[in-house]
């Protein structure tokens, strides 16, 4: 006897149709042989030269490598680099999270290019300690900005540096600035330890501030207020518009408590709306101020000579660290001592100095 069909029910699975491949194999094949063959020094030079985007992120993908055999040819872009560089004006943007960074940058750089300026953002993201990974979603947020032809977005993962600063943001600005781009926005994470090593690579340090958010009393605090240039309240518009004008006086009022700048530069205040765009035309009216004055007085160049030192001194103690957990007696020795030092059988003082000792030997 025959048995029953089995009933199919309104939630049965029906066999679907195969779709045909959206990529064919030949693109692909072709695409990863391009990635596979690295150019050379001189390829990336010439193409970084000629404005070539891709050029240029490749060369600081060179550049932030931690692989050591990458560094020869790094150093040998950077100094062919050189000589067609320190031809910007360059800015650092820093704030707190959720000040709107990312949202002032871009109608500040969308300004910048309608004047026909060239400009190039170098985003730093802050990096997991846990995972050590990072989002890199600047250029996401700055959906407009990524698609003008005379911007360039290129966001870095800070990794262990001290700060959020990228390791080779100083670099990247080298490499951007003979790329043809004479505006280069630097954002921090804004964690509060990045201000310094952003305030020591660039021109022009802008401090976003929200109003209502108790910063008001943070204006009387010294350190990054010193270093500050401009002082932009963000988000002035609809009902916060008199709040943001409140903040301006206060913020006014602190900085008239602090020592005169080396440059002659008054620091100002003034609020905008990255949404409406309202005083970011006065953003850029006020760093040409900064600018004028300090290229006749000379600050402007005796501060670019003053970074130059400080990065000489930085790079020499990075290079030093890196040399020193690179070496393989190194390494096996540190592996050594920490068992030692966790077990409190030496202190870390002690193990310290059986390393270097090694270390200089």
């Amino acid at each position: 006897m025959d048995k029953p069909k089995a009933h199919k029910t309104a939630l049965h699975e029906v066999d679907g149709i195969d779709q045909p491949e959206s990529i064919s194999k030949a693109s692909i094949e072709h695409v990863t042989r391009l990635r596979k063959k690295q150019p050379t020094a001189q390829e990336l030079v010439n193409g970084i030269l000629n404005g070539d985007k891709t050029a240029l992120s490749r060369a600081i993908t060179l550049v932030e490598s931690t692989n050591p055999s990458h560094l020869e040819k790094a150093n040998d872009v950077i100094n062919q680099c050189l000589p067609h560089a320190d031809k910007s004006v360059r800015i650092g943007i820093t704030g707190v999270p959720g000040v709107g960074k990312s949202t002032f940058i871009e109608a500040f750089g969308k300004h910048l290019t309608s004047l026909g300026r060239k400009v190039a953002v170098l985003a730093v993201d802050p990096s997991s300690s846990l995972s050590h990974g990072s989002i890199l979603g600047d250029k996401t947020r700055m959906e407009e900005l990524v698609k003008d032809e005379n911007a360039y977005i290129r966001p870095s993962a800070s990794g262990d540096t001290l700060g959020g600063v990228a390791r080779k943001t100083r670099e990247a600005i080298i490499l951007c600035e003979a790329c043809g781009f004479d505006t280069i926005i630097i954002e921090t994470v804004g964690v509060g330890q990045s201000e310094t090593a952003v305030h020591s690579m660039v021109d022009f340090f802008l401090l976003l501030k929200i109003a209502g958010a108790g910063d008001e009393l943070q204006g009387i605090k010294r350190g990054i207020m010193e270093m500050a240039d401009l002082i932009v309240i963000n988000k002035a518009d609809g009902d916060n518009i008199k709040k943001a004008k409140l903040a301006k006086t206060e913020f006014n009022r602190a900085l008239h408590l602090f020592p005169p700048k080396n440059s002659g530069w008054q620091p100002k205040v003034t609020t905008c709306s990255a949404i409406t765009h309202d005083g970011v035309a006065d953003v850029w009216e006020t760093i040409n101020e900064y600018l004028k004055l300090t290229q006749e007085n000379g600050f402007f160049g005796f501060r670019r000579s003053e970074q130059n030192s400080y990065w000489l001194t930085e790079t020499i103690n990075e290079q030093l660290k890196n040399n020193f957990y690179t070496r393989e007696d190194i390494a096996a020795l540190l592996e050594q001592n920490k068992k030692a030092v966790q077990n409190n059988e030496l202190s870390p003082f002690a193990a310290a100095q059986v390393l270097l000792e090694k270390y200089f030997k």
